[in-house]
């Protein structure tokens, strides 16, 4: 505990929460009045975590909706308990790190869902061409307390320490003002949960790696790479007693599978099942940004072009710094024609009406006669964005000129920078 509070700890701690900003807590504390709040506070809370009798307060509770139904629990801690996990994560992790297996990659220095992408890329280029796909079912909301605290426990000697990680784990999840007690799991939100999973899992690891298996684990996310369907059954069944039995952790049944790896995705991505196996961008990714451009065009529905090019840009660079590693470039070529026929179509429908569609096009250098039979043609706004004439009257060349990224161009600058 000593540690925890030490002066530089507790300053690389504070800049880490200040870096991550994040909403307030329970206390409705916001970082902007944090440094306030400490200079007067600070020696209190240090004195108490030192004597062992810091009780943490409840987090908030945030509801977010998953891609593919469904909700993830998350769970706000104040602006100060997020100060205190990130002082004891930056204690802890260097102690667990040296046992964390190689196959892990999720948040952990230097590792990154890249690497895990690209590793499960080699497992199937060596012949390895099925995957057991392990969803472990809502697995931050039922991390058994007592066995991850067992697991802390084989490093850490600390009771102080030991006793709040304890108290973080059975802090009160607040919904409209009602706080409710926990006894099992530990929500993501707070700086501690990461490291917490990787602890609990690193039994997975060990018992994945002391029958010899390929396999990648990102979080609670993980594959493993064998040569037949008969032997994914047979590790699937094997892995899923495994982590009932020791873990209290379950399967589930309904979106884990033994299959081909182009039939699945891993961390956004999928694969070819051409003999060079190439890495893709999976359809559900392909989905959600198609899903996002369309939310933010329609927020844009009044205002101009610029406005919701303001808008995607931000959006499609994060979305192509992630899939950098696609190696099917033709997707990328479609979605930029697609997006920017979405913005043909939202000017189409600004305009409304047929003097607006002739007087525009005009403007836009074609001739009247037909300019006049474009804006006749008694065609919708999406048949339109696709035509010859709003190609002609606005090309690529013009969304360039006001800034639009290029998924093709910026993953090819990401290549480059590679």
């Amino acid at each position: 505990m000593e540690a925890v509070v030490e002066r530089d700890n507790l300053w690389r701690a504070y800049e880490r929460v200040l870096r991550n900003k994040g909403a307030a807590g329970v206390d409705g504390l916001t970082i902007a009045d944090f440094k306030a709040w400490l200079q007067q506070h600070w020696p209190a809370v240090r004195a108490a975590l030192l004597a062992g009798e810091y009780m943490p307060m409840a987090v908030r509770k945030v509801e977010i909706p998953k891609p593919n139904g469904g909700v993830r629990l998350l769970g706000i801690p104040t602006a100060l308990d997020r100060l205190i996990q990130q002082a004891l994560l930056q204690v802890l992790q260097p102690e667990f790190e040296p046992d964390f297996s190689e196959h892990s990659y999720g948040f952990r220095p230097g590792r990154n869902a890249w690497q895990a992408v690209q590793q499960a890329q080699g497992y199937i280029r060596e012949g390895r061409r099925w995957v057991v796909d392990l969803d472990l079912e809502k697995f931050f909301d039922r991390v058994n307390h007592d066995i991850l605290m067992s697991r802390i426990a084989r490093k850490v000697r600390d009771e102080r320490v030991l006793k709040l990680i304890r108290r973080y784990l059975e802090a009160g999840l607040m919904a409209d003002g009602v706080v409710s007690a926990r006894t099992e799991g530990t929500p993501q939100g707070g700086p501690l949960s990461p490291l917490l999973s990787n602890i609990l899992l690193t039994d997975l690891d060990c018992e994945l790696e002391r029958r010899g298996h390929r396999f990648c684990r990102y979080a609670d996310d993980c594959n493993i790479y064998v040569r037949s369907e008969k032997a994914g059954r047979r590790v699937m069944e094997a892995i899923t007693d495994d982590l009932e039995r020791k873990l209290q952790l379950r399967i589930n049944r309904e979106k884990s599978a033994v299959a081909r790896p182009w039939d699945r995705k891993f961390l956004g991505y999928s694969f070819t099942w051409h003999k060079q196996v190439r890495l893709k961008i999976a359809d559900g990714s392909l989905k959600r940004l198609k899903d996002k451009v369309r939310e933010i065009v329609v927020g844009n529905a009044s205002r101009n072009l610029a406005a919701a090019i303001h808008g995607l840009n931000p959006v499609l660079r994060g979305w192509t710094s992630y899939f950098r590693l696609t190696e099917v470039k033709g997707v990328l070529q479609d979605l930029d024609g697609w997006i920017r026929r979405k913005l043909r179509c939202l000017l189409w429908r600004q305009w409304k009406r047929p003097s607006t569609y002739n007087r525009k096009l005009q403007a836009r250098g074609l001739d009247e006669a037909r300019a006049q039979k474009s804006a006749s043609n008694g065609r919708g706004p999406w048949w339109n964005s696709g035509a010859s004439h709003m190609n002609v009257a606005y090309p690529k060349s013009h969304f360039d000129a006001l800034g639009l990224v290029s998924l093709l161009d910026t993953r090819q600058r990401f290549q480059i920078v590679k």
